[in-house]
């Protein structure tokens, strides 16, 4: 068994796990819609968040070029998917029969969901400085830029208009991000 796909197996589990995360918040919402008070961005952060876990695990197999794997290597890319999982975590409340407020929730975990997204950014950036010695190239290093200023402002405004404006701007961004950078498996 080569490297990566040994590799592969624990980093594809913990994307699976993430994305089970989303997909289990929705199940909730659908199973407890009766007592559940919708908050649209919400709804829109976890299908940016689905969005970002299959498009890292799309990513991911351009890993398999590397022929000489090691722990540290390893570790920023485990790093990578940890965060992702705990992006995905919280973006939605545990559903336990009990009323749940989309919008009251959202603003209690802003601070984490925020500071979250932008090291999953840095440790995104920090991959391609130890696999390859530098920063990604401009579009991409770009588009990392953007989304760490962005994310920092949201963890320094309480502006509800601001974190509207985010929601869209992020899931429009990250879509382009995707089909500019990612619309072909290399």
């Amino acid at each position: 068994m080569e490297q990566f796909s040994y590799l592969s197996v624990l980093l594809s589990i913990i994307v699976g796990l993430a994305i089970t995360q989303i997909l289990m918040g929705y199940r909730g919402i659908m199973l407890s819609r009766a007592s559940v008070r919708m908050y649209w961005p919400t709804l829109l952060w976890s299908a940016s968040l689905l969005l970002m876990n299959v498009q890292s695990w799309w990513a991911m197999f351009g890993l398999r070029e590397i022929d000489d794997w090691t722990f540290a290597g390893f570790s920023v890319v485990l790093a990578q998917t940890v965060v992702q999982y705990l992006l995905a975590a919280v973006v939605f409340p545990d559903f336990f029969g009990e009323s749940v407020d989309l919008r009251e929730h959202y603003w209690n975990h802003t601070r984490a969901f925020f500071g979250l997204t932008i090291l999953v950014l840095l440790v995104s950036l920090a991959k391609d400085v130890v696999f390859s010695g530098h920063l990604p190239d401009r579009l991409n290093l770009s588009f990392h830029l953007g989304f760490i200023t962005l994310s920092a402002i949201a963890l320094a405004t309480r502006r509800e208009w601001y974190h509207k404006f985010l929601a869209v701007a992020t899931a429009a961004l990250f879509c382009v991000y995707v089909v500019l950078l990612f619309a072909r498996l290399h």
